[in-house]
């Protein structure tokens, strides 16, 4: 038996944990401290590191609800991260030590979020295989969109056909390094004439996370006649481009202008060599649901289904 030891995350761990992060086989820059900590007022911080014989062997990006420890609730995605595969016995001690110290804690449930299943290699999928057998319940499990650069594109006709339409000339796509226009012109009026929202991230937090990250944080907008018409704002990480915000105005939707800017990103990324291009949930009433008009505009451009599921393990 591995002779792990774990403890809550401090200040004190800040380069520890963000060097591990970026050695780690399934880290991305979402679980850096300086992303986790933008909107550290809303949750109640209990991230763990996991020790092996003194070496740090795994973390788990977590918050604590009362006596639930979950996955970060202010991360689209959660789970272990570790250094290396070393087998499915070893995942599995590793799994127990861990929930052995939340029963000590005590805490009386671990509700763990995976990725979507397109970022998760084997031996990730092997949490689903422990939980179950271990208790967990499946409560939930989203619809994830996306496009896997290692096989043929396959947007739809109709819209390449629109794509390639001379009057697109017109368009502009511009790489922008300020986000206001594209949130006070475009993202936050369309979000509350739709559907009565605003988005997850205020202006203030995406300029932040920008300067932190700028080059995995990016905004295209498209200009028409120099008036912004539609814009996407992008998680760019090593392997995977994952379309945060998109939206477009009145004008934009017209011109078909989102679907311009977001077929111009695809043939753009795939060139770059990722693997795949992320378009989030259409997932709706969490996971009871889902938008199929969403479904299909994703659909048409290329995007395959996956899942993001979501579980409740009893300690």
């Amino acid at each position: 038996m591995e002779n792990f030891k774990i403890r809550k995350y401090s200040e004190k761990d800040y380069n520890l944990w963000n060097d591990f992060v970026n050695q780690s086989e399934n880290g991305t820059f979402l679980f850096h401290r300086d992303f986790m900590e933008y909107h550290k007022d809303r949750f109640n911080d209990h991230s763990l590191l996991v020790f092996e014989n003194e070496k740090i062997a795994a973390l788990l990006p977590a918050n604590r609800k009362a006596a639930e420890l979950h996955s970060h609730g202010g991360l689209t995605y959660g789970g272990l991260l570790i250094k290396e595969n070393r087998g499915h016995a070893y995942l599995e001690s590793l799994f127990t030590a861990l929930c052995d110290y939340l029963k000590a804690e005590p805490l009386e449930h671990l509700v763990f979020k995976s990725r979507p299943s397109f970022y998760t290699a084997s031996p990730y999928r092997e949490w689903h295989n422990f939980l179950i057998r271990n208790g967990a319940t499946l409560y939930r499990s989203d619809i994830s969109m996306a496009i896997d650069y290692q096989q043929p594109l396959q947007i739809g006709k109709s819209k390449l056909k629109r794509y390639r339409k001379p009057e697109n000339e017109r368009l502009e796509v511009v790489q922008e390094q300020d986000f206001t226009l594209f949130w006070k012109e475009v993202l936050e009026p369309r979000l509350v004439e739709k559907y009565e929202a605003k988005p997850v991230h205020t202006l203030d937090e995406m300029t932040l996370l920008n300067r932190r990250f700028p080059e995995n944080i990016q905004q295209y907008s498209v200009y028409r006649d120099g008036r912004i018409v539609a814009g996407i704002t992008l998680f760019v990480d090593t392997q995977v481009v994952k379309s945060q915000y998109g939206a477009t105005t009145a004008e934009g939707e017209k011109l078909r202008a989102l679907d311009y800017l977001f077929i111009t990103l695809i043939l753009k990324f795939k060139a770059e060599g990722k693997y795949f291009f992320d378009m989030g949930t259409v997932s709706q009433k969490e996971g009871k649901a889902y938008n199929p008009g969403l479904l299909k505009q994703k659909e048409e451009l290329g995007c395959d289904m996956y899942t993001q599921d979501f579980y409740s393990l009893p300690l």
